[in-house]
């Protein structure tokens, strides 16, 4: 069915508060959770966020991270949060106290408390309180059910999906538009038949985790419920939206989920500083828009964003999501940052803070000088798209009595 563009936007929620921030693994590291507080300073700035619309976390318990993650790994993520050091083998068993992912105290607290906001977020949609829910402090996609991985202590994403599907009963499509694979969750679904897991990133030719190929398709009853979309270094807002457009749609239309489920790093912007995609603005609201769409044309309005990579803490990640926030929750963004976030900030920045929402499209004034390589890029993400597309999607029907609507 064709989506008006109208709904309740009353009914969208973010989840927020200030526990969030105790994520942090140091000053050095490069996931820095004032991100999250830039974000949420910057909507109250601009006017797009109410109380009424603040979703709080919890603590996730023991017993509900099981259902991501090997009791053994948590009860080492306990210990050495409550000692606030590493112990010997835990790089090797659990990745824990690498560079990736230093040991701190109360990082187990920490982790739970993204794990809480991402049930509480789940079951927001899955009930009905909430049509819209984002939730900026998560989608650690990286971590396994016995490690930690890329700066992620426990998959929030794996949780909200399997709550989604156990508590509520629902089909679950997940798409992941982070410049990294979307491993953790690929892995935890990559033998279920009732969730379809896309994930847009770069080529692991070059990115951690060097996964994510267009050949990991899923296994047994998940057989051909896996896609992956590897692109190219330095690709381009013109060369990823066409992967976008070409990849995602079609397969949600056959698979007829239930409720969506979406990861937006905001990693691949041209700015960030761990990966080489050169995408701006641009790609960000291009991909929310079309999942807008998308949750209401097929899951009745049901949809749950977290969000990600992102480490272009200050120029970047607070506009990306403040992007997306405005498209879930039907609230235009002014042109123009508010100047009082820009003088609360500015100070404390390392780097000049943009006076507006939006990068400068190809041809306007300040806009960044096009990848000299551009051609080539494109010709290989066309035709890596097309490999792609030539195979067989033939699984991806929808359940009995609602069957996909095929592909534009």
């Amino acid at each position: 069915m064709a989506w008006s563009g109208h709904w309740d936007s009353d009914r969208v929620a973010l989840v927020w508060s200030r526990d969030l921030l105790s994520y942090r693994f140091g000053p050095d590291h490069p996931f820095d959770s004032r991100r999250l507080e830039l974000l949420v300073d910057l909507l109250e700035s601009a006017g797009l966020l109410r109380p009424h619309d603040l979703l709080p976390p919890r603590e996730a318990s023991a017993e509900e991270l099981r259902v991501a993650h090997e009791s053994a790994y948590l009860e080492a993520l306990e210990r050495m949060s409550r000692s606030g050091e590493g112990e010997p083998g835990a790089a090797e068993r659990f990745g824990l106290g690498t560079e990736d992912n230093p040991v701190f105290p109360g990082m187990a607290q920490a982790a739970a408390w993204v794990a809480g906001g991402a049930l509480e977020a789940a079951d927001a949609v899955g009930g009905g309180r909430f049509l819209h829910v984002f939730h900026p402090a998560g989608g650690l996609h990286h971590a396994q059910r016995g490690r930690a991985s890329g700066f992620c202590l426990v998959n929030d994403a794996v949780l909200a999906v399997e709550r989604l599907r156990r508590r509520w009963g629902m089909r679950v499509a997940y798409v992941d538009i982070d410049a990294h694979h979307a491993d953790g969750v690929q892995a935890a679904f990559y033998e279920a038949a009732d969730v379809l897991v896309v994930s847009l990133h770069e080529t692991g030719r070059y990115l951690f985790p060097g996964t994510g190929s267009i050949d990991e398709r899923g296994r047994g009853a998940g057989a051909g419920r896996t896609w992956n979309v590897p692109l190219d270094a330095y690709t381009e807002d013109a060369s990823w939206i066409e992967a976008f457009r070409r990849v995602v749609p079609p397969l949600l239309e056959r698979f007829a989920p239930d409720v969506l489920v979406s990861q937006h790093g905001a990693d691949g912007h041209r700015l960030d500083p761990l990966t080489h995609l050169a995408l701006t603005t641009e790609s960000y609201r291009a991909a929310g828009e079309s999942l807008h769409r998308l949750a209401h044309e097929l899951c009745d309005g049901r949809w749950l964003a977290l969000g990600g990579g992102g480490y272009a803490v200050w120029e970047v990640v607070p506009r990306v999501w403040a992007l997306l926030w405005s498209e879930m929750s039907g609230r235009p963004l002014p042109e123009r940052i508010p100047g009082s976030w820009l003088e609360r900030w500015q100070p404390l920045s390392p780097v000049p803070l943009p006076a507006r929402f939006l990068d400068p499209l190809p041809g306007e004034e300040g806009a960044f000088p096009p990848i000299p390589r551009r051609p080539a890029i494109e010709a290989l993400n066309r035709r890596t798209v097309d490999r792609l597309l030539g195979l067989d999607a033939g699984s991806l029907g929808g359940p009995a009595g609602r069957p996909g609507t095929g592909g534009r």
